[in-house]
């Protein structure tokens, strides 16, 4: 089976730069309690000083050239519009490896991985190290959308993405997934298994939600304080969901009108979720945090990527159950927000390797790719030689 597919580069027109700063000059900004700084939410001091930045330094045109030097292409998948980059090695009998992403991200968070998985020689590998690298857009975020019907929930995205691998002629690849991408490539696991490789997992969940619930056993008293920490998080943390599962459209109107509101919506959780002790930017750069960012703006898309939560609770039914067969590796990051242990991952998935890794969050790829890479390689390798165990 092969694809229509058409090149793409990403060319934001000059008007939609210039609008952007506009609306930044025009920011109406709220008051904030003196000395709270992040404990209510975005802290006001550091976002002035952010979007002063993205409205009189920031340059989107070298972010477009970042991700311009990829080949890009989009295709229609089920009536949606899939954008993805689709790096090939020169190796030709490398490995294929699917890159997904989650919110509130893009295929930007991979873009450190691209040359050292296509061209390893040039980044410390060997030959035998070599990927070829797909790394689409969730349907709804940045280049692929925004979604144009209702129904785009994870079961869906999988079948899409299948369908996107198929296209491409890939028989058999291996899965990388943080966040979303857990869940899509854990239903594409349950449901075409022989399609992959393996999984290379850094956040694991459940069907049910985070993985802190034993299979057929009690838990062990670790279990019982991941799950308690895990609780206590929930409880102060997790507001974006119950509104992004319920009433998107609602959200949608400030991050589609307001710069400075999709950058703290986005810029709160990056600050949350990384490995950055409260100060950002010592893990990501300012352009990185921007970026990201402008890609959600100029595309229009805060509203239709906060959908895929409401999609997911309105078709869960749909989304398959059971122990994933798949040979599975999982990273832990030591500040991702939802840890598990090994006998807890086992309980679920087909565990054969299982790192611990000594710093990086949820964003990891973008945090500490040199470390990402370097167990992408490993996992693989060791899977390809019958060693992984």
């Amino acid at each position: 089976m092969m694809m229509e597919v058409e090149s793409f580069r990403v060319a934001v027109i000059d008007e939609e730069i210039d609008d952007l700063r506009q609306r930044l000059r025009l920011t109406r900004w709220p008051d904030q309690i003196s000395g709270t700084g992040w404990d209510y939410g975005t802290d006001s001091d550091y976002l002035r000083e952010l979007c002063a930045y993205w409205e009189s330094e920031f340059d989107w045109r070298a972010s477009e050239a970042r991700l311009n030097q990829w080949p890009q292409f989009t295709t229609t998948i089920d009536g949606q519009r899939i954008h993805f980059i689709h790096a090939r090695s020169k190796h030709e009998d490398a490995r294929t490896i699917l890159l997904i992403h989650g919110w509130p991200s893009t295929p930007l968070e991979f873009l450190k991985l691209f040359g050292p998985l296509t061209d390893p020689e040039a980044h410390g590998g060997t030959p035998a190290d070599a990927f070829h690298v797909v790394a689409p857009s969730l349907p709804g975020y940045g280049w692929s959308g925004p979604t144009t019907a209702t129904g785009w929930g994870a079961s869906r995205v999988a079948d899409a993405y299948t369908t996107l691998m198929a296209g491409l002629g890939y028989g058999k690849y291996g899965i990388h997934g943080p966040d979303w991408g857990t869940t899509i490539a854990s239903i594409m696991a349950r449901r075409h298994p022989e399609r992959l490789l393996g999984l290379h997992l850094t956040l694991l969940t459940a069907s049910n939600g985070p993985m802190n619930q034993p299979l057929n056993r009690e838990p062990t008293e670790a279990e019982l304080e991941l799950k308690e920490n895990h609780d206590a998080w929930a409880a102060a943390a997790l507001g974006y969901i119950a509104i992004q599962a319920t009433k998107p459209q609602t959200l949608a109107f400030a991050l589609n009108d307001s710069p400075v509101g999709q950058a703290s919506w986005i810029v709160e959780k990056l600050q949350s979720w990384t490995d950055c002790h409260g100060d950002l930017e010592s893990t990501l750069t300012r352009d990185e945090i921007l970026s990201s960012v402008s890609t959600y703006w100029f595309s229009g898309t805060g509203g239709s990527s906060a959908r895929l939560y409401l999609e997911t609770a309105r078709t869960f039914d749909q989304q398959p159950t059971g122990y994933v067969s798949v040979p599975t590796a999982v990273c832990i990051f030591p500040a991702e927000h939802v840890l598990t242990t090994r006998e807890l991952a086992e309980d679920y998935y087909n565990v054969q390797r299982w790192t611990i890794m000594p710093k990086g969050g949820h964003f990891a790829s973008l945090e500490q790719p040199e470390l990402v890479t370097q167990n992408l390689r490993a996992f693989f390798g060791e899977l390809e030689q019958g060693q992984a165990g």
